[in-house]
């Protein structure tokens, strides 16, 4: 068995993680971004600013870079290709997007039509990334 390509897995993930934070701004500015303003606006917190647009810019690279690091564990079992991609995209769309979102219907942070389509946008965008980050990757 093969061991990791980490050099691999971060130019894979940081090309996710691109694709990850376009996917984002295009869903938070012109997809949602008036029904994000105001729930946020009806929740009395403050706009979203720099620091937190470049603490998810940041997370999104991490994201990236987990989901190829997650493809390529992968890889020995499922093979090389983009069905097992989508196999680690769909397991980190899980943990990442899924579960923390169904936390915030719960409690009725956001609308729910706003999570919703932020998990089917999510898991869009989360597949494709890693597609496109496992295209990168290579054991050799």
């Amino acid at each position: 068995m093969s061991t990791i390509n980490l050099g691999r897995v971060i130019g894979g993930g940081l090309l996710a993680g691109l694709v990850i934070n376009i996917s984002e701004t295009v869903l938070n500015t012109m997809v949602l971004g008036t029904q994000m303003e105001a729930a946020v606006q009806a929740r009395n917190l403050p706009p979203i600013g720099g620091e937190a647009i470049a603490g998810f810019v940041i997370f999104g690279f991490v994201l990236g870079i987990g989901c190829v690091w997650l493809y390529a564990a992968i890889r020995p079992r499922f093979g090389p290709g983009p069905s097992s991609a989508a196999c680690a995209g769909s397991a980190v769309w899980f943990f990442a997007y899924l579960y923390p979102s169904t936390g915030m219907a719960l409690m009725h942070m956001f609308p729910r039509r706003v999570i919703a389509v932020g998990l089917v946008w999510g898991l869009v965008e989360i597949i494709i990334a890693t597609v496109a980050g496992a295209w990168v990757y290579s054991e050799a």
